[in-house]
């Protein structure tokens, strides 16, 4: 399978930790409800799942904000929930009320029944892929994804999301061999998924471990963490002669970061909590030597705040982690501009264009002056 050649690397560069003429950007949920094109085709689909599910829906609402703003990254249109949906859980969403699945995996007759899915019940997905690929013809990088196995295990035990992980937490504590046996399949499960991925045309994966820091320090390490790294220790690193970097975010996941950095991927996601200039010096590595490129991490409310404070916000976090790696013969600290976690339904899109200008627009002034 051929593409066209890619035109903005920018982002592929960050993440490898090699110099950028500026600080590329996406943001998570780009592809969302805070745009009335995307609401409009999602009324034409009918359901959340009848969008992602649909090939040309998937595509056309993946491209919508690149329509509008000059990001430096597109990511596919999904959900972290199709794989435990493959699994047979199934998966509904009502509108307004997130998602749901219609068997819970709380004993053991439940993970007995537990198998890595046929990743044919998720060609919608691979096929999504490569339609979007095509569809960018070489603008900007595709990013695929997954939950990680610790998150995507909290919604299969709780049936759906939670506010105080009662559920997984307590099968956790009394039975750790089940949840043990949970997460091991959901980290197949995971690295195959994201392999498919691959194989059908992302540039980049990143993991979603959006409930790793609702742990317990040691718990994190021992059912989140490690098997993270048992996902990125069977992902492919490069395809079609193209390296493939891997992208790990755990929110709430900065007081471990020291520990993260032994992890087998290129780039750390961080949150709005993260101070940037500590977790450079925590992960991001010397010029020429191992490190972490960094992503992140505005807090999405400011988008809610005026242009001009958008914009004193978008620098204070640029400052934040200094000037990037500049020297284009060497590897060295890099950033890559994001939200500390998915952006608001509510958000005012001429508060993203105010973001994305200001990024753009003062990461290339600090390289000049640098």
């Amino acid at each position: 399978m051929s593409f066209a050649p890619l035109q903005n690397d920018t982002f592929l560069r960050a993440c490898l930790r090699q110099a950028t003429e500026h600080t590329p950007l996406w943001l998570m949920r780009q592809a969302g409800r805070y745009l009335p094109e995307y609401r409009a085709t999602r009324a034409k689909a009918g359901s959340f799942m009848g969008l992602a599910t649909n090939v040309d829906y998937a595509t056309e609402v993946t491209l919508q904000p690149l329509e509008r703003f000059p990001l430096d990254a597109a990511i596919l249109f999904s959900d972290i929930l199709t794989v435990p949906d493959a699994m047979g859980l199934g998966l509904s969403f009502a509108l307004g009320e997130g998602p749901k699945f219609a068997h819970k995996v709380r004993d053991e007759a439940a993970v007995d029944a537990l198998a890595v899915p046929d990743m044919d019940k998720l060609r919608y997905v691979f096929d999504a892929v490569t339609s979007i690929r095509k569809a960018l013809n070489g603008r900007v990088p595709l990013i695929g994804f997954s939950g990680s196995p610790w998150t995507l295990a909290c919604y299969m035990v709780e049936g759906g999301g939670s506010d105080d992980y009662r559920a997984v937490k307590s099968l956790m504590y009394s039975r750790p061999d089940l949840m043990h046996r949970i997460l091991a399949t959901n980290a197949d499960a995971v690295a195959l998924y994201l392999n498919t991925q691959i194989e059908a045309g992302a540039q980049a994966v990143m993991v979603f471990d959006s409930w790793g820091g609702v742990l317990a320090d040691g718990n994190f390490q021992t059912f989140s963490m490690a098997y993270t790294r048992r996902v990125l220790d069977q992902l492919k690193t490069e395809h079609n002669g193209a390296t493939i970097p891997r992208i790990v975010f755990t929110k709430g996941g900065g007081l471990w970061l020291d520990e993260m950095k032994q992890l087998p991927c290129e780039v750390l996601g961080v949150d709005w909590t993260v101070n940037l200039s500590k977790a450079r010096r925590a992960v991001g590595g010397d010029v020429g030597g191992p490190g972490k490129a960094l992503q992140g991490n505005l807090d999405p409310n400011v988008l809610f705040a005026s242009p001009e404070q958008i914009q004193a916000e978008a620098v204070r976090v640029l400052e934040s982690f200094g000037l990037p790696h500049t020297d284009r013969a060497t590897s060295g600290p890099t950033h890559i501009f994001n939200l500390g976690h998915g952006i608001s339904q509510f958000t005012p899109p001429e508060s993203v264009a105010a973001l994305v200008e200001a990024v753009h627009g003062h990461s290339k002034k600090m390289r000049l002056m640098a």
